[in-house]
């Protein structure tokens, strides 16, 4: 399996630790791009400096704040960034088998770390179909 990154503000701290341990358990190698304390932080930094790493090596990386939402947004602006912020493991699924999303963005305070640890689990483990997905992919 491949490299994965992860990066969170403080809002996200400590679900993206949860989520390190859990991830470390099934030996899925991780890196961890900070924040390292739960002290106040801008998230735009930690999403811009995650989207390069996921650019620059071809791979995926997760992405935790508050809500989820603002990692989203700033990831997003990244030219080949299909971030998708995601509450269920149905959008999980469907974000990868249609979307091929290479970040998954997460939000501590409104998703428990039970559901998030599965979201992680089925977005990190789902291949993307291609065919129709690829073509449509392709014009964003």
């Amino acid at each position: 399996m491949t490299k994965f990154y992860i990066a969170s503000d403080h809002g996200g701290f400590r679900l993206k630790n949860e989520i390190i341990e859990h991830l470390k358990e099934q030996d899925i190698e991780i890196e961890d791009l900070g924040c390292y304390t739960s002290e106040s932080c801008d998230y735009p930094d930690y999403a811009h400096k995650l989207c390069y790493k996921v650019l620059e090596t071809k791979s995926r990386g997760i992405l935790v704040c508050g809500t989820g939402i603002g990692m989203s947004i700033a990831a997003n602006r990244h030219i080949g960034i299909r971030a998708s912020h995601c509450t269920d493991t149905f959008s999980a699924r469907m974000t990868r088998l249609h979307n091929d999303s290479n970040v998954l963005c997460l939000g501590e305070r409104i998703t428990g770390a039970g559901l998030a640890l599965d979201i992680v689990d089925i977005w990190i483990r789902t291949e993307f179909e291609g065919g129709r997905h690829l073509r449509r992919i392709e014009k964003i």
